[in-house]
């Protein structure tokens, strides 16, 4: 098993083209999906449950005689907490506590100043009364989601959080089931794919729908979050995992085969790039990287991902790593080199930076602290991770006083007429004191 890596040089007059084409990926929504997609939605948006109850057979292989039944009540959560092996419950409840310490420092407050004629402008911060959190099951379950997805909503003092999460021929997975204990998920329904997001967004007779969803899942629920986004909000359409890695070349060339494989082996689409000005290292990480593949479990999958999308960059300088780094925006970047904070100046563009040669990507996956909900695709050009800001509303607040608004009125007077516009103009003049 030998893996053939694709190798470019940032001073090659065709450097660019190949950049871009290494980078492209199709994320246009597949026309079958697509109708299959809209249909489920507008089944479960005039039906209701009838409507979830029937595709949740048909999908899921899980008859139920109401989604009452799908519902999994707050003691069947304590009891997987309670079940499930102490280390991973003592994991678990690690990885929380430092992800909820991490997103209390992003609580945004509430603020107002008064001016000197005792106008009062400022901005309410509010939480949404409701969130949806859509958790994939079956073989790809995955606690670590939970806790990102719903501590964040929960520190923002989100009202209520409903999880859904599928569980084919009713196999339910505890450590997911644990992981929403911890984290304060309010309700949990066994429900997924479309149908799952189109209860979440319309409401059924039994499932509240939400102001938001959040979560990963497969083709159809990303489809389907797409289909929604304007009834509902939704954090991202995101693309395969990626991981971008600059190296000074001091680091051992196994731990940085290992941290790309730690991406690749999520799907074949996933992105694994290696940027050094030291080509010698380069060749030494894909030895490591054809030395240690035949170890892994996933072998066949990191084997398509590196074969296809992965790229080693040899570059002049660590300067022109961060510059190339910027030109890709990636979901994941590590600076392994001997002075992370200095490079990480040069950094504008990236959805998490993990600092220094001891900092695996794989740490911010589960216990770190920041979020490892990220823009992928090039979206941390203007995205970045899910917070606690993702589950706040902002609304100004403008309160003049009689002074105030002889003063603005007189202001916004002549803009109003400028724009044609004498409602708005005479609604100002009115406030205006003409004595």
């Amino acid at each position: 098993m030998t893996v053939n890596i694709t190798r470019l040089n940032a001073s090659q007059s065709d450097f660019d083209s190949s950049l871009a084409k290494l980078l492209a990926w199709e994320d246009s929504v597949d026309h079958q999906v697509n109708e299959s997609v809209r249909h489920i939605l507008h089944q479960v948006k005039t039906r209701g449950d009838a409507a979830v109850l029937e595709f949740t057979e048909k999908f899921d292989r899980l008859k139920a005689g109401s989604v009452a039944e799908l519902e999994i009540g707050q003691d069947r959560l304590q009891k997987a907490l309670e079940t499930i092996p102490e280390d991973q419950r003592v994991a678990l409840e690690q990885a929380a506590q430092r992800v909820r310490s991490y997103h209390e420092r992003q609580n945004q407050k509430s603020w107002q100043y008064e001016e000197e004629d005792g106008t009062v402008l400022g901005q309410k911060v509010t939480p949404l009364d409701r969130a949806g959190l859509y958790v994939p099951g079956g073989k790809a379950a995955y606690p670590s989601s939970v806790l990102m997805n719903a501590i964040p909503a929960k520190v923002a003092g989100v009202g209520e959080v409903i999880m859904v999460v599928p569980t084919p021929d009713g196999v339910v997975n505890d450590m997911v089931l644990a992981a929403a204990a911890i984290a304060g998920v309010d309700r949990v329904f066994t429900l997924g794919g479309a149908q799952a997001v189109g209860a979440l967004a319309y409401g059924t007779e039994t499932v509240p729908s939400v102001d938001k969803i959040v979560g990963p899942g497969n083709i159809f629920v990303a489809t389907a979050k797409r289909e929604v986004f304007g009834t509902v909000g939704i954090d991202m359409i995101a693309g395969p995992s990626e991981i971008l890695v600059i190296c000074d070349g001091q680091t051992d060339p196994d731990w940085i085969a290992m941290d790309l494989f730690s991406q690749a082996e999520h799907d074949e689409q996933a992105q694994s790039i290696l940027i050094s000005p030291d080509a010698k290292f380069l060749d030494a990480v894909e030895a490591s990287i054809n030395k240690l593949l035949p170890t892994m479990e996933r072998a066949e999958i990191i084997e398509a991902s590196m074969g296809t999308r992965a790229a080693m960059i040899e570059v002049s300088d660590l300067s022109q790593a961060a510059e190339v780094s910027n030109r890709i925006a990636p979901e994941h970047l590590e600076l392994s080199v001997e002075d992370p904070e200095a490079l990480c100046e040069e950094i504008r563009h990236a959805g998490a930076i993990f600092m220094g040669r001891y900092t695996a990507e794989a740490l911010g996956d589960y216990c770190a602290g920041p979020n490892h909900v990220l823009p992928t695709s090039g979206t941390a050009r203007f995205s970045s991770p899910l917070g606690v800001y993702d589950f706040q509303k902002r609304s100004s607040l403008i309160g003049f006083s009689a002074s105030g608004a002889d003063r603005m009125g007189r202001v916004a007077s002549v803009l109003a007429r400028g724009e044609g516009l004498t409602a708005h103009a005479r609604s100002a003049e009115f406030r205006i004191d003409e004595d």
